[in-house]
């Protein structure tokens, strides 16, 4: 049975399949999702944003303004700051699903090429692990200190990998059955884990100061600025890393959804997100000075609270884990085609979890995970704006179907450019990102060879912005894009240049092209 319903301003209505049950494995890969099972709203943009963020993660990133020495008020500034800015840059990525139906990596072949979009793949395989394994490793922490705590258990490494285990098992599980159930799993993490760490406030009323205050000698990078600026990275690099992701969960959103709706999803989505980071605020300031915030915090809660928090723990594991491995499973399937959208997620969950325990029992894992948000944030935010800067110029008409060519195994096409690369977009990415890391300033890992160019504060961010910008914008000006990639209306601002696009054709021999038609096949099926 079918429903009608409008689709935005469209006067013709829509025949929309139900939405499948959480329990059914999707049938669909990073193929373009039809129209008819475009069941999903912006409603479902936001909640799917904040669920997959409202978890002890994000609080660890809260916790990292304080851990760098500044005051409760200063922490709370740069997290308000790191929010907002974030947020700002990432409203339009949820605009290119509902136009292609397709993630935004794939998406990204418009500006990179058909080829060239394995950079968007890159860069949410990058996040991916990183915010994966940041998940499974600080809900397992947290699960390990209250064990510990109300039971006894003495803490151990065979402990700790076997809650890491159990989690990231369980997150594979929810991403190989797909959107529907990772939606469901976001659903409750936006009620139950809200309430939860409301319940803070009444937790930890009588021992929290808001005049808490180390002092200017505890500033990790030596003045108030550096820190501070520092801070504010850290904490964009949440919102900057749905970047890649956005896609993932808009295609499932009606084509004529209008745009102001989407932009809102994204924008209220990511601000509910303050929620978690001042929780991680609040509570650093509480157990300022322990080595290890989880645990010291599971000790400085009283104990109906270090319940609660094996509850926020094991909900906010899924729902992060979930939001960051579904998108790679799908970016994966499709640069290496052999693999299915199920195999590729369990090929890239065992290897973020070997991650996990490398990093967390063998290594500094907090060290690798402060390069991590600095990487993500320095070669993603450059991309970014080279997909805005496209999408304003191209009016944000795409064609979906020429979108897929390298998925099918094809050739040629209004996006092939020069052997499916438009070095236009690729060479305003790579010269941005590597500025932008020579500036970078994420110690001990990442500190680039100019990241003492101001006195410490880290230029990474607008010196990759400014010269993804320069780059880009000159490159549309002085060598067109031809004419045949725009919609009917023509380019916006710049000019263009007639061409003859170069016919479409299979290499039936190729991997691409069978793994397609299997695809095909299944869901004809």
């Amino acid at each position: 049975m079918t429903t009608t319903k409008a689709a935005g301003n469209d006067a013709a209505a829509t025949a929309l399949n139900p939405r499948p049950k959480v329990t059914e494995v999707e049938v669909h890969g990073i193929d373009t999702i039809p129209d008819a099972d475009r069941t999903s709203k912006p409603f479902d943009l936001f909640r799917i944003q904040f669920g997959g963020a409202n978890t002890f993660a994000t609080v660890l990133l809260g916790t990292l303004s304080i851990a760098l020495g500044l005051s409760f008020w200063q922490a709370v500034a740069a997290t308000v700051a790191g929010v907002v800015i974030g947020a700002v840059f990432l409203m339009p990525m949820g605009l290119f699903g509902p136009k292609t139906g397709t993630n935004n990596a794939v998406s990204s072949g418009a500006h990179f090429g058909v080829r060239g979009r394995v950079v968007g793949s890159f860069l949410s395989l990058l996040t991916a692990i990183a915010f994966y394994s940041i998940s499974v490793w600080v809900s397992g922490d947290a699960i390990v200190g209250a064990l510990t705590r109300l039971a006894g258990i003495p803490d151990s490494p065979v402990l700790r990998t076997v809650i890491y285990a159990v989690i990231g098992a369980i997150v594979i599980v929810v991403v190989v059955y797909g959107y529907q159930f990772m939606l469901l799993v976001n659903k409750t993490a936006v009620i139950a884990n809200t309430v939860l760490f409301l319940l803070a406030i009444v937790a930890f009323a009588g021992v929290f100061d808001a005049s808490y205050d180390p002092g200017p000698s505890q500033y990790a990078l030596g003045s108030f600025w550096p820190t501070f600026i520092l801070a504010t990275l850290i904490v964009m690099s949440n919102p900057i890393s749905f970047g890649a992701f956005l896609g993932d969960w808009s295609r499932y959103i009606p084509k004529n959804t209008p745009t102001r709706h989407l932009l809102g999803a994204t924008l209220l989505g990511q601000l509910a997100t303050l929620i978690p980071f001042l929780f991680g605020v609040v509570t650093a300031t509480i157990v300022a000075g322990q080595s290890d915030y989880v645990v010291a915090l599971i000790q400085a809660s009283p104990l109906w609270y270090a319940l609660v928090l094996i509850v926020v723990a094991f909900i906010g594991g899924l729902s992060t884990g979930t939001t960051s491995l579904y998108g790679t499973g799908l970016d994966f399937s499709s640069v290496f085609p052999r693999f299915s959208r199920v195999q590729a997620t369990l090929a890239i969950g065992a290897f973020a979890f070997l991650f996990i325990l490398v990093g967390r029992l063998i290594f500094d894992l907090l060290g690798a995970v402060n390069a991590f948000v600095g990487a993500i944030i320095v070669t993603t935010l450059p991309w970014m704006i080279i997909m805005t800067i496209g999408y304003f110029v191209h009016r944000g008409q795409y064609d979906a179907r020429q979108l897929q060519v390298f998925n099918r195994g094809e050739t040629g096409g209004k996006y092939w450019f020069a052997a499916g690369f438009n070095w236009r977009g690729l060479i305003a990415w790579i010269v941005a990102a590597v500025v932008g890391l020579l500036f970078a300033n994420y110690p001990p890992v990442i500190v680039g060879p100019f990241a003492n160019a101001a006195g410490g504060i880290d230029l990474s961010l607008i010196a990759a912005i400014l010269t993804a910008v320069v780059l880009y914008v000159a490159a549309l000006l002085v060598f067109p894009e031809p004419s045949y990639t725009f919609g009917p209306e023509g380019p916006r601002l710049v000019g263009s240049r007639d061409q003859v696009a170069r016919d479409i054709v299979v290499n039936h021999r190729s991997e691409a092209a069978r793994a397609a038609a299997r695809r095909q096949e299944k869901i004809r099926g």
